[in-house]
């Protein structure tokens, strides 16, 4: 879509439990007003999206009547109620009461797999070894708040994507000391999903096992950063050696030899932490399959807002349809 077809400026957001991005584009992939809202200080979804509008409304020239919400949530139907936040809303009733023309809202990873082909090497950086095979599907992972779980199917010259809750697909341990961590956990809440492990709440988690010691997501990680506290270290290299071992299943599910990759708010934090933790052993140890899984690449994102590149391609197509 040419920039002729921007009548009107766009909104974007991508939601999560913790925090709401914002963005107007003005033209095919060019994000401006950039903000983040911290999601506790709204009542609703539509209140921090009418205070986002409030303060760029001086920088839009016309209204806006497009909009495409990237959601850390399952999309069934009309009503979504968020569940690693309290918002809830229905998307017509959010769609009249913003004014708006089209409102497509998805699932955040739905729209974050739909931003990867679109991502250059300025966006993205490779761990480990293996190339991508061309016109392949793709699989996608990435912790934060929760644990997202997507990927990208070929069809035809385009690409179709998943709309999956992987993230609450039992974990399975990989190791002795992940055997206990899931005994535990197993003991205090039945259910076990990777998202257990594998999230802010998971970092903290794993770390009590360890140590018998509650102590914050950003603490563990700072700490494991600055290299003062050994407990920390090994909570975060255990963390690192599940994901990789959960992107590891993904990989072989999807067969996903177009690649992997690792999005999230957690990971492009820990720098060389990730890049000498066990994650990509941890990818690599299937057994038999294991030299399957050895010739598929796996790629940290680092492009700061990868969302807005997804949910953009969704509107495009919606409105696409539309007409």
């Amino acid at each position: 879509m040419n920039d002729a077809a921007f009548a009107c400026p766009r909104l974007l957001a991508d939601v999560g439990g913790t925090n709401a991005r914002f963005a107007v584009e003005t033209a095919p992939l060019q994000f401006e007003a950039v903000a983040v809202l911290a999601c506790a200080d709204y009542p609703s979804l539509g209140a921090a999206i009418q205070a986002y509008l409030g303060s760029v409304a001086a920088r839009c020239s016309t209204p806006i009547r497009h909009a495409a919400i990237a959601i850390a949530n399952p999309v069934d139907g009309d009503q979504v109620a968020m569940t690693n936040h309290h918002w809830s809303f229905s998307i017509a009733g959010l769609r009249d009461a913003l004014g708006l023309a089209t409102l497509a809202v998805v699932n955040d990873f739905t729209a974050l797999a739909m931003a990867l082909p679109q991502l250059g090497p300025a966006q993205r950086v490779q761990v480990g070894g293996g190339a991508a095979q061309a016109g392949r599907p793709i699989g996608l992972i990435g912790a934060g708040t929760g644990l997202g779980v997507s990927g990208l199917v070929p069809a035809g010259g385009a690409w179709i994507p998943l709309a999956s809750e992987g993230g609450h697909a039992s974990f399975a341990p990989g190791d002795v000391f992940e055997d206990a961590v899931v005994s535990q956990l197993r003991a205090r809440f039945g259910h076990v999903s990777a998202e257990r492990l594998l999230s802010g709440p998971g970092i903290e988690l794993i770390h009590e096992c360890l140590s018998g010691k509650a102590l914050g997501a950003a603490d563990i990680t700072r700490r494991a950063l600055d290299g003062d506290c050994p407990d920390c270290v090994r909570s975060i290299d255990v963390f690192c050696g599940a994901l990789g071992s959960v992107a590891g299943n993904l990989a072989l599910t999807l067969g996903a030899t177009g690649g992997v990759f690792i999005g999230g708010g957690i990971v492009p934090r820990l720098g060389a932490l990730f890049e000498r933790s066990p994650f990509r052993a941890r990818f690599e140890d299937k057994g038999r399959l294991s030299p399957y899984v050895a010739r598929i690449p796996t790629w940290l994102i680092i492009e700061p807002y990868p969302a807005f590149f997804g949910a953009s391609a969704i509107l495009t197509g919606q409105l696409a349809e539309q007409h």
